[in-house]
C-alpha cells in the first residue's frame, strides 16, 4: 500500500488529478441562508453579492471520517493532510482535533498549506506524487511541507469589502483597496491575506499580476495555478503570459475558484499561484 493524502475541497484540483493519485477530498461547506451545501458534493447556485451566503470549515468529525478511511486505504503506511491556511479556515485546527481524538498523531500528519485555492492544490501534487512513487511517511509529509513553504499567492479582487467581512483581510488593509478606481492586488504571506499593492486600472492590475508571479517562479521552473470567478477570458490571457514569459514552467493548471473561496472573493477575482521547482 501507500501513503494516502489528504486535502479540502478549497484546494481547486480536478476530478481526474484526485483519481489519478488517489487523493481523499473533505468538502467545506458553503451556507445560504438556513441552508448547509457540501462544497463539490451537492449541487449549487450562490448569488455572491447576498449578505446571506457565507461558508464554515470542515468540522472534526468529518475530517475523522476522512482520516479514518484513508488511513484504511493506506493499509497502515499512514495519512498526509494537507489543508488550507489555518489564517483563512478553521479547517487546519479541526484536522488536529481529530487526529487527537484519534489517538493517532503517529500515522496521522496535518500540514498547513500556508494558502488557498491551488496554493494549496500544488503542495497537495507534491506530496501525493511522492506517496504515489511508495515514499514512507515521513518523506511524504516533509515534501508537503517544503512545498508548502516555497509556494507564493497573488490575487487581484475587484474591491475587498467581502474579505473583510468575512475576516480574511484586516480593516486597514481592506480600507486602503476600497477607492472604486483601484484594483487591489493582495498577497498570501505565512498563510495571510495581505495587501500588495494599490493599481488603477485592471489592464496595469493584469501586468503588476504576470510580474509577481514571474518573479516568484525559480529559474529552474515551477508550477503555476490561476485560478478565477467568473473571468475565464482573463485567466486565459494570463496563462498565455506566463507560458511566453516562463518557458521552464513544468505544468500549468487554470480552473474556477470554488465556492467556498469565491464568496469571500467576489466575481472577477483573478489569482496565481507559484510553486518554484515544480510538484514533481
Amino acid at each position: 500500500m501507500a501513503v494516502v493524502v489528504v486535502t479540502d475541497s478549497a484546494a481547486g484540483l480536478s476530478a481526474d488529478l484526485v483519481a489519478e493519485l488517489g487523493i481523499e477530498v473533505v468538502p467545506l461547506h458553503v451556507l445560504v441562508g438556513e441552508r448547509e451545501i457540501r462544497e463539490g458534493v451537492d449541487p449549487i447556485e450562490i448569488d455572491y453579492t447576498a449578505d446571506s451566503v457565507t461558508t464554515s470549515a470542515a468540522s472534526p468529525g468529518e475530517l475523522r471520517e476522512a482520516y479514518e478511511r484513508a488511513l484504511n486505504h493506506s493499509g497502515g503506511d499512514g495519512v498526509v493532510a494537507v489543508h488550507l491556511s489555518r489564517m483563512l479556515s478553521a479547517t487546519w485546527e479541526s484536522g488536529r482535533q481529530a487526529v487527537r481524538d484519534m489517538g493517532a498523531e503517529d500515522r496521522v500528519r496535518v500540514v498547513d498549506s500556508l494558502g488557498a485555492g491551488l496554493a494549496t492544490g500544488l503542495p497537495v501534487l507534491a506530496a501525493a506524487r511522492r506517496a504515489v512513487a511508495g515514499a514512507a511517511l515521513d518523506a511524504v509529509y516533509e515534501r508537503a511541507v517544503s512545498a508548502a513553504t516555497r509556494s507564493r499567492t497573488f490575487i487581484l479582487v475587484n474591491r475587498t469589502e467581502q474579505l473583510r467581512k468575512g475576516g480574511r483581510l484586516s480593516s486597514a488593509a481592506a480600507f486602503f483597496g476600497s477607492e472604486l478606481v483601484t484594483k487591489p492586488l493582495l498577497q498570501l504571506v505565512e498563510g495571510k491575506l495581505e495587501m500588495r499593492e494599490k493599481v488603477r486600472t485592471r489592464s496595469r492590475a493584469y501586468t503588476k499580476l504576470v510580474a509577481a508571479a514571474v518573479e516568484a517562479a525559480a529559474a529552474d521552473g515551477a508550477a503555476l495555478g490561476i485560478q478565477h470567478l467568473g473571468a475565464p477570458e482573463a485567466a486565459e490571457n494570463i496563462a498565455a503570459q506566463l507560458r511566453e514569459q516562463l518557458p521552464e514552467v513544468q505544468e500549468l493548471y487554470v480552473a474556477e475558484f470554488g465556492p467556498a473561496l469565491g464568496v469571500h472573493l467576489g466575481i472577477g477575482a483573478l489569482g496565481v499561484a507559484v510553486l518554484p521547482g515544480g510538484c514533481t
